[in-house]
């Protein structure tokens, strides 16, 4: 079961539905006081076994999420986490929170019907860049189009892990898998332009094994009015090791990461050698600091409307990811969809257009007693 078992359940017959909506969101503001108590990380925690590779990076996002969510003041009767197929969808199992294991692809529509139908929920889909990105493709460039309210973590580790280690959407050109033997001839996809393609309102990036900067972006991702995808570099230490390797390493990490901090200049690199500076028709590209005008150097700006910019942003990062940059790449305010939704049944209800419940539970529908 998904939803939360309020007495002002959706499901009550003979009130109209968006006026139990509404209730809901009422009752939920209410009840913030009675509900917001001291939760702590182990109480995000299930009984269950986790059942993870030994080493795999999902336990460090799992421990880090469980750490995080408290911070929010939600209860956990009021967290939802809906996921779809793969190892990463497990994550359902391990957050003492309401939630549903859906199927491959999937998650992003039950996830919508979910955060349009009960507003007055904190709605998460966790998924992975196969389960995202090949069969679930189009139900998540649908939801982030729509921008419904809900914050959508994408783990990505570049192989299809769960299936034993064939390449994935996200796999670079020329990878050695069992399905490529002779090296993969697909291009593939960078999440991040994905999601600013279909103009989604906030999209961020991070590390599995930075704590504060994933933290830092799942804070603001959070906060986000709409919705807003995360995609989460996650190391495969049996199909895909050391995939992110280049960013990690201290000796290496520093100079090919460009970290984004709203308000900030993008220098980067030991000493901060290396900076953003404009490009060619609307682009970026890099620049040696010390051969640049300081006026020249961008100033990273999250809430730009035009998404061309952040765009051109995550366009930096080639294959081999030298050049990548983590944190949050657009964060601008739209309106939600599910609150466009409430909305306009408010208003066909005054306007007396129709009755959504009736249509709903019109001839064609049976009441079937235990």
């Amino acid at each position: 079961m998904t939803t939360t078992p309020h007495a002002h359940d959706l499901g009550m017959p003979g009130t109209p539905i968006d006026a139990r909506i509404q209730q809901a969101i009422a009752d939920s503001v209410d009840s913030q006081g009675e509900k917001q108590t001291a939760l702590k990380a182990k109480d995000m925690k299930t009984d269950q076994e986790v059942r993870w590779c030994p080493g795999c990076g999902d336990y460090v996002i799992l421990n880090a999420v469980q750490s995080f969510l408290p911070s929010l003041g939600i209860a956990r009767e009021d967290m939802v986490i809906v996921s779809g197929i793969g190892c990463s969808s497990r994550f359902p199992y391990y957050m003492n929170t309401y939630g549903m294991h859906s199927i491959h692809g999937r998650a992003p529509a039950i996830a919508t019907g979910l955060a349009a139908s009960r507003p007055d929920l904190s709605v998460w889909v966790v998924t992975g860049d196969g389960d995202a990105l090949s069969i679930g493709g189009n139900h998540l460039i649908h939801a982030l189009r729509r921008n419904v309210n809900m914050t959508i973590l994408l783990f990505n580790n570049r192989i299809y892990g769960l299936t034993k280690g064939q390449y994935s959407p996200t796999s670079e050109v020329g990878k050695v898998t069992k399905s490529t033997p002779m090296g993969s001839l697909d291009h593939p996809f960078n999440p991040v332009s994905l999601a600013i393609g279909a103009d989604a309102t906030f999209v961020g990036r991070a590390m599995d094994s930075d704590r504060k900067g994933l933290t830092e972006v799942l804070r603001q991702a959070a906060e986000h009015q709409g919705t807003a995808l995360v995609e989460i570099y996650q190391n495969c230490n049996i199909f895909n090791d050391g995939a992110f390797d280049l960013l990690k390493d201290p000796a290496t990490g520093t100079q090919w990461t460009i970290p984004l901090v709203h308000g900030e200049p993008l220098v980067f690199g030991p000493d901060g050698a290396s900076c953003v500076v404009r490009g060619d028709f609307g682009g970026l590209r890099i620049a040696e600091t010390n051969q640049v005008d300081a006026s020249e150097i961008v100033v990273h700006d999250a809430t730009r409307e035009d998404p061309s910019y952040a765009f051109a942003l995550s366009r930096l990062s080639s294959q081999d990811l030298r050049y990548t940059p983590m944190g949050v790449f657009r964060s601008v305010r739209k309106p939600a969809y599910d609150r466009m939704m409430l909305d306009q049944l408010e208003e066909a209800r005054t306007q007396g257009a129709g009755d959504l419940d009736a249509l709903l539970a019109g001839n064609d529908t049976w009441t079937v007693s235990a």
